[in-house]
């Protein structure tokens, strides 16, 4: 008893995750824009019928999950416009036909609730725009079924505009897409997706815990396999990729010739010889592939087939972040390079598989 009592009290308290000083400053520049601006363009809308205001309360709502919480699913576009405008539809119903103000209060948020959870725009302020509309002044009366229009639906787009234009300006995504993209027809997942959890595992397993969780699956199995690749890299001791890479690497420049490029892959054994400028730059890379069905005896040069630009990664690079370049995007070699940009060596598909089966027989 006394633990479940401790328990409780412990609910009472602060979540575990706090927000980083930059998303304090967004969420207090976007409200403040966002309210201002819808303030005013509300203003600005002719023939608004005296004793309305230009914004109602429930923008504030709002602008709260528009700018602190923009990736919840309660803060998007189709709940955000939909939820205020539908509910507000339902409260102005309901002050019409009932004269009883808390019965009329009553009713419209109980029916605008299930409303929006069917229709999937599910959205908190919704709830406090059929309340006002159901209990609001005579002005909202007479309005009538405009109010939903004017102010709450030119209030919401606008809100919702500046929130698109400040979330992405300042780095978080907006409108919120979590899901991958799925395979085309006839394709398969990309290697990293095809063992371990899935979508619709997570979607599957939130269905049947039923407790109306905001948050979508993609969320969730984003946020479960960059834990995987956490606990990938420490289980590989922190290694990078400067630990690991083949350090003497040949090379050609641009200008050399296929035919010099095909000599030195046969005579060191290799697939693929970084291509580098004067100053060792890395500008491209020349594979086996690249030259196949190729007249090597001719003076072509590398820069007509090379790859170009080239993915490279840097020595402090954690060699987690190899899987998903190797496995997913098909990448064989990786040059790798210094502070300055110059090349410091090359690793391979052989190398990572010799890291993780180290791992894999290790745990």
């Amino acid at each position: 008893m006394r633990a479940d009592r401790r328990a409780w009290i412990g609910g009472l308290r602060p979540g575990p995750v706090g927000y980083r000083r930059s998303e304090v400053l967004r969420g207090g520049l976007g409200a403040l824009l966002g309210i201002g601006l819808a303030g005013l363009s509300a203003s600005l809308v002719p023939g608004g019928p005296a004793g309305l205001p230009w914004i109602v309360a429930p923008m504030g709502a709002t602008a709260v999950l528009l700018f602190a919480a923009p990736a919840s699913p309660l803060a998007q576009p189709w709940p955000v416009l939909m939820g205020n405008t539908l509910s507000t539809l339902v409260g102005v119903a309901a002050g019409k036909l009932l004269d009883d103000v808390t019965l009329a209060a009553a009713v419209a948020v109980g029916v605008a609730i299930p409303l929006m959870m069917v229709l999937r725009c599910v959205h908190p302020p919704g709830g406090a725009c059929a309340l006002f509309a159901a209990v609001g002044t005579s002005a909202v009366a007479d309005h009538g079924w405009l109010f939903a229009l004017w102010p709450v639906g030119v209030d919401t787009v606008v809100l919702l505009a500046v929130a698109a234009v400040v979330n992405n300006l300042t780095g978080r995504p907006y409108p919120h897409v979590p899901e991958p993209p799925a395979p085309a027809p006839g394709t398969d997942a990309p290697p990293t997706e095809r063992v371990g959890l899935r979508a619709e595992d997570v979607r599957a397993a939130m269905q049947r815990l039923d407790r109306g969780l905001d948050v979508l699956p993609g969320d969730v199995l984003a946020l479960v396999r960059d834990a995987e690749a956490h606990a990938l890299d420490r289980r590989l001791g922190q290694l990078r990729v400067g630990a690991l890479m083949a350090r003497d690497v040949r090379t050609v420049q641009p200008q050399e010739t296929l035919y010099r490029a095909r000599m030195l892959m046969n005579q060191h054994a290799v697939k693929a010889l970084p291509v580098v400028d004067a100053e060792g730059h890395v500008v491209g890379i020349v594979t086996v592939y690249d030259l196949f069905n190729l007249d090597v005896v001719a003076l072509t040069p590398v820069s007509e087939v090379m790859s170009s630009p080239v993915t490279t990664v840097g020595e402090d690079t954690p060699v987690s972040e190899l899987v998903a370049l190797m496995a997913d995007r098909g990448l064989r070699h990786l040059p790798v390079v210094d502070g300055a940009g110059r090349l410091a060596g090359i690793v391979t598909r052989s190398e990572l598989v010799a890291v993780l089966h180290r791992a894999l027989v290790g745990s």
